[in-house]
């Protein structure tokens, strides 16, 4: 099995990795910025290969929660990183697919037009997936996971693109267990995006006038050796760990039993540690077929791993199910870094996440936590009805999206105005009149405010962090935070935890950069996922494609290490 491989292979490795030669020529001689100067003594050429590892819903309290246990690729980054202790995903819907638009792009979601993993158009009534593209299709033939997608969403350019622009025949993959993690990391231009799917194996989106069989090429060799093992009939896994068996026990979800333990209820493949220890498997597939930072030019690999993300919301953060994902994803990446370590030409791997996360509310409430809960489900009945009364509607106005609610008619259509502007500020009054709600405000109110600076993300105001979540459009009506600590409702089965507020336990995640022969280094002031891609940028000396808002950050021991003046 997969597993057993990965394991094997992560917990025979040693640490010591040699150290990067090599110089990335093609950006290096087609950027603006190219000095012809050989590298200062004791300083270090630009890298061939670019790796950037996004760990679904790693919250920076969890990677710090299991730091001393990390024996393999995450000690690796730990101990010989560079690491920021405080790095934020600045803005305030804290969800997947927002937080994958900032990483690569350098800029705030307001500014990537990803808001959420989906909007209501309220246009036409309909739902959006964030990377919708009705005109493609998808590889393996079906119309399964989230339909027809593609990059097309993403308003903003990525570092991928701003490489391919330069550099053309320098290669971009990006690899996950989701669409939105491979599709945000390849960018644009990038020169495939491959996620898992049930039944198959790694799919892509295939845009008209292309072949599935040539998107697929990259990565049909491994399709064809592991089919089998791409099912929702996958054994069940189990401890490997022996530690985190104490952290069994018995809760109750909305009348439900949960028993959190090993094999795990609702136990499926991509729900399990597995996910992430076949989306590597993959990585390592391009890396080999495609021999990225192996041809003179530097390449590009995001690698988005989505099972801490699954875990999380299936069974919660500080149950044994996460002890589990936490050490095999330690020993997986233990083994990525080992093949990392052989490039010739020189990597250097960012790490960090889409957002972070919390535990159920029922076992928090217990743990220390008493304000968690969950949100009233009576609230927003109780706001339609004093909405319908006043304004003499025969349907409810108020409809939920993500991050807020939407003003609509019974078909999810917008009001007409006046009614609609009436309406919604009627609702943002009702709203913040209730306890659970920290703030409740409407999108036009946030749009004619300016994006604020945020390179102290620490000091943002609530309203400030939904500022910079606010997209026109594709946001809600109504941008909303909850209290800290509430969460919706769960089920048993399917999610019992959540992420997506602006509190800091949501929004904090590790932000790591390494490469073999790296000394150790932690900062303490923040930094943001935006200031990643910029940062890498001015180590390949190239220039972003577009305004950004984030910002280069230097790192020790490069040719490149000291950012321009700005």
């Amino acid at each position: 099995m997969i597993r057993s491989r990965l394991l094997a292979s992560a917990l025979g490795l040693t640490l010591g990795l040699a150290a990067m030669s090599g110089v990335a020529q093609a950006a290096e001689a087609a950027s603006p910025k190219a000095a012809a100067t050989a590298t200062p003594a004791g300083e270090r050429a630009s890298p061939s290969l670019i790796v950037t590892i996004v760990v679904d819903q790693l919250s920076a309290n969890l990677f710090n929660q299991y730091r001393s246990q990390f024996t393999g690729g995450l000690k690796t980054l730990a101990d010989q990183g560079l690491v920021s202790i405080n790095g934020y995903q600045t803005h305030g819907v804290t969800v997947t697919c927002a937080g994958h638009s900032t990483v690569l792009t350098g800029v705030h979601p307001t500014h990537s037009g990803i808001p959420a993993n989906d909007w209501i158009d309220t246009r036409t009534g309909q739902d959006t997936y964030c990377l919708a593209a009705p005109q493609n299709t998808l590889a393996h033939g079906k119309n399964t996971d989230n339909g027809p997608v593609g990059p097309e969403q993403l308003s903003a350019s990525t570092l991928g693109d701003w490489l391919k622009a330069v550099s053309p025949e320098s290669r971009v993959y990006g690899v996950s267990g989701k669409d939105r993690g491979a599709i945000t990391l390849a960018g644009h231009k990038g020169d495939g995006a491959f996620w898992l799917t049930d039944g198959f194996g790694f799919t892509t989106y295939v845009e008209p006038g292309q072949s599935a069989q040539a998107r697929l090429a990259p990565v049909a060799a491994i399709n064809a050796r592991m089919a089998e093992r791409f099912s929702p009939a996958t054994p069940s896994w189990t401890y490997t760990n022996e530690a985190c068996r104490r952290l069994e026990g018995q809760w109750t979800i909305a009348g439900q039993t949960f028993d959190s333990k090993l094999p795990p209820v609702n136990d499926r493949f991509d729900n399990s540690p597995v996910l992430d220890e076949l989306t590597l498997e993959g990585a390592i597939e391009l890396l080999e077929t495609q021999q990225l930072g192996r041809r003179g030019v530097t390449d590009m690999l995001g690698v988005s791993l989505s099972a801490t993300d699954r875990i999380g919301h299936g069974f919660g953060t500080q149950g044994p199910e996460m002890c589990e994902q936490m050490l095999r994803l330690d020993a997986a990446l233990g083994a990525f870094l080992d093949r990392l370590s052989t490039i010739p030409g020189g990597v250097i791997v960012a790490l960090t996440a889409d957002h972070g996360g919390s535990d159920f509310p029922e076992r928090s409430a217990v743990e220390g936590y008493p304000h968690a809960g969950r949100v009233d489900r009576a609230l927003q009945p109780r706001v339609n009805a004093a909405l319908k009364a006043r304004f003499g509607l025969d349907a409810d106005p108020v409809v939920s999206s993500a991050g807020g609610f939407v003003i609509v008619d019974r078909d999810r259509r917008s009001l007409a105005e006046p009614l609609r502007s009436q309406v919604l500020a009627a609702a943002v009054e009702l709203l913040n009149a209730e306890p659970q709600v920290a703030l409740a405000v409407s999108r036009d109110e946030l749009l004619a405010e300016p994006a604020p600076a945020s390179l102290n993300p620490e000091d943002l105001s609530v309203r400030e962090r939904l500022r910079l979540s606010a997209v026109a459009g594709r946001s809600p009506d109504i941008l909303r935070a909850w209290q800290p600590g509430l969460t919706g409702q769960g089920r048993v089965g399917g999610a019992i935890s959540s992420h997506g507020s602006p509190w800091d336990y949501d929004r904090r995640v590790p932000i790591v950069f390494w490469w073999p022969g790296a000394q150790g280094q932690e900062r303490f002031l923040p930094m943001r996922t935006i200031d990643i891609a910029p940062t890498l940028a001015n180590l390949i000396g190239i220039e972003p494609g577009a305004p950004i808002d984030g910002r280069c950050m230097d790192l020790p021991q490069f040719a490149k290490g000291r950012c321009a003046a700005e």
